[in-house]
């Protein structure tokens, strides 16, 4: 399996970029996300890799960072979720703020790509809702935790009071961004005090 690619940006495509390594260029299909943070062509580049193989095609597709490439390991996991459906759904937002919308259950967020769908949108906050935790989360908040993983403990303390899932979700859904887990509880518990 190719994981990175290093070399010479040599040209941006409508379907990805195109790297030369000892003379061969290579096209890595990327988000578009990742092509607005691209260099310039002529200029070099590193991308981490995800090899799809298919009967009929090897494709390559690329990522600027490990958390939109774990977020796109993850959408291909869902069954109905294919690797052009998954990029899609990459190239809506910055991982960081994927992983939030889908900690709150805010499918309309991943609506907003090319072919999705509000069920195939449902779907993927359903299923990645709870192993949200296990991927792989790099901006981190002055606690060290992501906004995503700042959602999500203040979820299970939630949880932990008692209350459910979706009355956790509910309560989480207006809070603001930048708070940690500890202002997100309170947040929490306010807003279902207000019920």
């Amino acid at each position: 399996m190719i994981r990175t690619l290093r070399g010479r940006l040599a040209a941006l495509e409508s379907d990805g970029a195109v790297v030369e390594v000892g003379g061969i260029g290579v096209l890595a299909r990327v988000s578009a996300t990742t092509m607005t943070r691209l260099p310039a062509p002529g200029e070099s580049v590193s991308l981490l890799t995800h090899l799809v193989v298919r009967e009929e095609a090897l494709d390559l597709y690329g990522f600027l960072d490990a958390a939109e490439r774990d977020l796109f390991e993850a959408f291909i996991g869902i069954s109905g979720v294919g690797p052009r459906l998954a990029l899609a759904i990459c190239g809506v937002s910055r991982p960081d703020e994927l992983r939030l919308a889908i900690a709150r259950g805010d499918s309309r967020v991943l609506q907003s790509a090319p072919g999705v769908g509000k069920r195939t949108a449902e779907r993927v906050v359903l299923e990645l809702k709870d192993r949200l935790g296990q991927i792989a989360a790099t901006t981190s908040g002055e606690d060290g935790a992501s906004p995503a993983a700042a959602v999500m403990a203040a979820r299970d303390g939630l949880m932990s009071l008692g209350f459910s899932g979706d009355e956790a979700d509910e309560a989480l859904s207006g809070a603001p961004v930048e708070a940690d887990s500890e202002e997100l509880v309170r947040y929490g518990l306010e807003a279902l005090r207000r019920r």
